[in-house]
């Protein structure tokens, strides 16, 4: 499978739930769509989905096709794309688009049942890459490795892990970044999240480093404004001073450079 040269995929995960993966994924698409980038967000974490209530979808207001009908209801991963560009909190320069995981108990049953073609998705996902001429593809896998997750990662540019700065994490976030590597993935970055405050962030990004021998591109810290937010929005856009924004915006300017 021939990858388009001009859509960067990233695949953000994590070895635990709990993380913020997918509050930091949903910003970081803002961030990169307020940038001027063209970025479309699917939702992989199928079992669990969840990233559509950080743009404004609730129970009732949800996209009518979602990444479920693509795999059982022979329905084009075009046509399951929805444009979100109106509900981040001002216009931006770029466009951002959604690919949702459907929330109905029945869907996510026949997913857990089932399974799905890992590889038909990868192929539509190169194929929406070009059809939107997208800069960004951004994936929010599901937690741990699973079969379908590292077949998907395995088609990445850039693999974002982001983990909390504790012992499970540290060894779960060693095995996933030592995976990423016998798969090939090209660039691997490491986001550290919920630091406590009074814990210098340059301490735990070198920490990290020594660890993996890899770039910490962010430490970010666990804060009672951000958690206040919890899924209500996009928090780097509308506090874009705080320390938890600001490093979200070094990560977009990070993949943002690469393009």
């Amino acid at each position: 499978m021939t990858k388009v040269a001009m859509t960067k995929i990233v695949a953000i995960h994590s070895f635990r739930g709990g993380t913020g993966k997918s509050n930091v994924t949903a910003n970081l698409a803002g961030q990169l769509a307020a940038a001027g980038k063209r970025v479309c967000v699917i939702d992989t974490d199928i079992q669990s989905p969840g990233i559509h209530v950080l743009f404004g979808f609730m129970e009732g207001d949800l996209p009518k096709q979602t990444l479920n009908d693509f795999l059982y209801g022979g329905v084009a991963i075009s046509e399951v794309s929805t444009d979100v560009s109106s509900r981040l909190p001002f216009p931006v320069a770029g466009s951002l688009e959604l690919v949702a995981s459907s929330i109905a108990p029945a869907d996510i049953s026949e997913i857990l049942r089932n399974g799905y073609d890992v590889e038909r998705l990868n192929d539509a996902l190169v194929q929406l890459g070009s059809a939107r001429h997208l800069d960004f593809l951004l994936i929010d896998t599901h937690p741990g490795l699973n079969e379908e997750t590292l077949l998907t990662t395995a088609i990445c540019d850039i693999l974002i892990v982001i983990m909390r700065p504790d012992n499970q994490d540290y060894q779960g976030t060693a095995v996933t970044l030592d995976v990423a590597a016998r798969l090939g993935v090209p660039e691997r970055l490491i986001v550290v999240n919920k630091v406590y405050e009074a814990i210098e962030p340059s301490v735990v990004i070198a920490r990290v480093e020594q660890a993996y021998g890899l770039p910490v591109v962010a430490a970010l810290p666990l804060s009672q404004p951000v958690a206040s937010n919890a899924s209500s929005g996009l928090f780097s856009l509308t506090s874009p001073e705080h320390p938890w924004s600001l490093g979200v915006k070094r990560l977009a300017d990070r993949l943002a450079a690469a393009t």
